[in-house]
């Protein structure tokens, strides 16, 4: 039995128009769950994997096995991702930002390839560990898509090369988000990432032969 017998296809011609794919009557009550979605999910909830990974590196003794090399790469990782999402909660979404986030997503992708390739030479990479590193590679993705699906027209800018000036500047954001949420995201990430991984550096350069 056919498609056009079991549905009409005055219906299959709707389904196939654009127009099918447009957002509902209220799009907005959409977008802002999105955007709580990412603000006040995605972004604290980051930590947790991060926290979980650097203790899998405490746990198998990283300052005496890969040291101070693995935990520099850390470091960058922690930069490829860092800048894109001050960017993107301080500065106005645009081709500039949107690029930006692109860029770092890839070069993240591929500096965790090559630190997981650094630590099974080098110590115990555990299955629990990997599953961690997963979650960490897979969030910078989500956060890009989050924040192109609440910016369709940059992207469509981004895509057309931005033909505008303005595309490819860096400008405050039209409507800042709260001090009180910055603050308070700034010091989930900083005892959440800054303070541990600063701490797993610093114990691994104090292992390091002829350190004393």
């Amino acid at each position: 039995m056919g498609v056009e017998r079991l549905v009409p296809r005055r219906t299959l011609r709707r389904w196939r128009r654009a127009g099918a794919l447009r957002p509902g009557p209220h799009p907005t009550d959409v977008e802002s769950a999105a955007r709580r979605f990412l603000l006040l999910g995605i972004l604290p909830l980051w930590v947790v994997p991060g926290l979980a990974d650097w203790w899998m590196h405490r746990r198998t003794r990283i300052e005496r096995t890969s040291g101070a090399k693995e935990s520099a790469v850390h470091a960058l990782m922690m930069t490829e991702t860092g800048v894109p999402v001050v960017m993107g909660l301080l500065a106005r979404v645009n081709p500039l930002v949107l690029t930006t986030m692109g860029a770092a997503a890839i070069a993240h992708g591929a500096t965790a390839v090559y630190d997981v390739s650094l630590a099974t030479g080098e110590r115990e990479v555990r299955p629990i560990e990997q599953h961690i590193h997963s979650f960490l590679e897979v969030l910078p993705l989500t956060a890009l898509a989050f924040t192109a699906c609440l910016h369709p027209d940059q992207v469509r800018s981004t895509l057309r090369g931005g033909p505008r000036p303005r595309d490819w500047r860096l400008l405050p954001k039209e409507h800042p988000l709260p001090p009180a949420y910055l603050a308070g995201l700034a010091c989930v990430i900083g005892l959440g990432v800054v303070v541990p991984y600063a701490e797993e550096l610093r114990r691994c350069l104090r292992a390091r032969p002829g350190a004393a």
